[in-house]
């Protein structure tokens, strides 16, 4: 344990000390709970929400803890913290809680950031989930070896701990993860498992038939990783095909991930994707198909990306990536915290092959609310308007500190309402 100390900057003690003196302060809750932490750059609050809703429909008591939420038994809130896996042992007085509330189950939502501040360690942890990974966060880490690294120790000490990894066949990255690991033997999954030939294309013909908010989450291949995932584990877990297809097809999706809003025959979409890889997902399975009806449907996105020195690199490609998926483009304004957020949108903009292909046009729009206001007027029937970036976050972060109240979804519906009154 000395040696171990010697090792780490003293900042990483504070946090160390802080998960030992959390577990030690509740007794240890994680040992009286069936544990499961998802980590990866994208899909991990939608894949906690699929496993707890399996779960639920099984009869088991839950408690969740992701960015969306903190929920335990029967009561659920918003996760207002700004950190999906928070310190201070919050988590540890999460299990607690979950304890106290006669959980069987607690569903985890493990960052890199919070491995790196030892949130993780002290945690009797039984499924440790790795969904993907795609280069993020590459400024606090340093590198995106630092950041998968990260995603690599929380792994090995839910292996340590006796768990057991499931790892994602079809990531990129699957090869680099198999071969540290493979003396534990994880499991894997992949959406080209059974699960997918058999039963999933059916109970997605029936939601389709009859339309609404589960339909539209089945319908898009943008989260059959995710379905993957959850079915593995339930799998694992011994619950019955029945029960596992019909949470499914009963599953709504999740709150500003791949969010439809109709007004009409006006469509728009709120997604939280921020990465080059979950943008260009998020744009293909956006994509409207064409119709008798409606025989060229087009795509119009809004985004923007965040400022305070997150990940620059990312802006541009951004740009090249809606210009390649997207008929008509309006930048604005994200989470530009201290940054100049017309800066941000002319970096967005370099991304951008030039000259635009025939009928395509780029707009700058710093207000969120007109840039989106503007996309909705710009959409005929048929086509589909797609916001990324906010999700369902409550704020716009800006200079100085401030936040801006923000609801995406809400500002989605007023103006499509406006939209299709106006005909």
């Amino acid at each position: 344990m000395k040696k171990f100390f010697q090792n780490l900057h003293p900042r990483s003690v504070y946090h160390f000390l802080w998960a030992w003196t959390g577990a030690r302060l509740h007794r240890h809750p994680s040992k009286k709970l069936f544990v499961i932490g998802v980590t990866g750059t994208k899909g991990k609050t939608t894949t906690l929400e699929l496993i707890n809703a399996i779960l639920e429909k099984a009869g088991k008591r839950t408690a969740l803890i992701s960015s969306l939420r903190v929920k335990v038994g029967e009561e659920s809130k918003k996760n207002a913290t700004g950190n999906s896996m928070p310190g201070r042992a919050y988590v540890q007085r999460f299990l607690h809680s979950a304890v106290r509330a006669h959980c069987n189950y607690a569903l985890v939502e493990v960052t890199s950031q919070a491995v790196v501040q030892h949130r993780h360690r002290f945690i009797d942890w039984n499924i440790g989930v790795l969904t993907n990974l795609a280069p993020e966060h590459i400024e606090s880490h340093g590198s995106f070896e630092n950041y998968r690294a990260a995603k690599l120790d929380f792994l090995k000490y839910v292996i340590e701990r006796g768990g057991k990894v499931f790892l994602n066949r079809d990531d990129k990255n699957f090869d680099f993860f198999i071969n540290e690991l493979k003396e534990s033997e994880p499991a894997t999954y992949s959406k080209d498992d059974e699960f997918f030939h058999s039963s999933l294309p059916r109970i997605r013909d029936a939601k389709m038939r009859q339309k609404g908010a589960s339909a539209d989450f089945l319908a898009s291949p943008f989260n059959e990783e995710n379905i993957a995932v959850a079915v593995a584990i339930a799998k694992e877990l011994g619950i019955a095909p029945k029960i596992i297809e019909d949470a499914i097809a009963e599953f709504e999706g999740v709150p500003g991930r791949m969010e439809f809003v109709r007004a009409d025959d006006y469509t728009a979409i709120v997604d939280y994707a921020h990465t080059p890889e979950s943008l260009e997902a998020a744009y293909v399975a956006a994509t409207p198909a064409a119709s008798r009806d409606f025989p060229h449907p087009r795509l119009i996105c809004v985004l923007g990306a965040a400022g305070g020195g997150r990940d620059t690199w990312k802006r541009p490609s951004f740009g090249a990536i809606a210009a390649d998926h997207c008929d008509e483009i309006v930048l604005t304004t994200e989470d530009p915290y201290d940054e100049d957020p017309q800066a941000i949108i002319d970096e967005i903009e370099g991304g951008i092959p030039q000259p635009l292909r025939e009928g395509q046009h780029v707009y700058k729009i710093l207000d969120r609310n007109d840039a989106i206001k503007k996309a909705v007027g710009l959409a005929k029937e048929g086509d589909v308007v797609i916001g990324t970036g906010k999700g369902s976050e409550d704020w716009i972060h800006v200079a100085g500190g401030k936040k801006v109240p923000w609801n995406e979804r809400a500002v989605f519906e007023a103006a499509l309402q406006k939209r299709a009154r106006s005909l």
